[in-house]
């Protein structure tokens, strides 16, 4: 089960801190890391396999946003978080 308040602390930049992209791709995780193990026990959940197609775009999403304006943060989060990064959009 997620700990929602535990990770909003830990990611959180200032006190009532709750929808900062670090926190939203942080919460993002967890729900993607659970959602994975279920789907590796109940392979033939389709709805569930949908949901986290769905997450995986809209972290994808956010991460693609950090990484355009503010770079450093964007590294220290993926980095934190065990996430994969992409080639550095260059504009």
């Amino acid at each position: 089960m997620i700990d929602k308040k535990q990770t909003i602390q830990t990611y959180a930049k200032s006190e009532g801190d709750t929808g900062s992209t670090a926190v939203q791709v942080a919460l993002l995780t967890e729900r993607i890391q659970n959602l994975s193990r279920h789907l590796g026990e109940n392979k033939k959940d389709k709805h569930g396999q949908r949901g986290l197609q769905l997450m995986n775009g809209q972290r994808r999403r956010l991460l693609k946003y950090l990484e355009r304006t503010n770079y450093d943060e964007y590294i220290a989060l993926t980095d934190r978080l065990g996430i994969r990064r992409g080639q550095r959009i260059v504009r």
